[in-house]
């Protein structure tokens, strides 16, 4: 598995859901059905790797 810090920064709901131009609801049901491999903060909020977000947009798989 990649080190977390080759990922690439961490993306907010909203900048997904702008790269993918999609309500930032629907990027959470995403994740929530396991579309989108997120991690949670401390505070209980979503964020996803740059790198896995990229990756999805070239049509290759996300890493786990």
């Amino acid at each position: 598995m990649a080190d977390n810090q080759d990922r690439g920064r961490l993306l907010t709901p909203g900048e997904v859901a702008a790269i993918f131009r999609v309500d930032p609801k629907t990027v959470t049901r995403w994740a929530a059905s396991g579309r989108l491999h997120g991690i949670r903060t401390p505070g209980g909020h979503r964020r996803f790797y740059e790198a896995d977000i990229q990756a999805l947009l070239t049509g290759e798989p996300a890493q786990p």
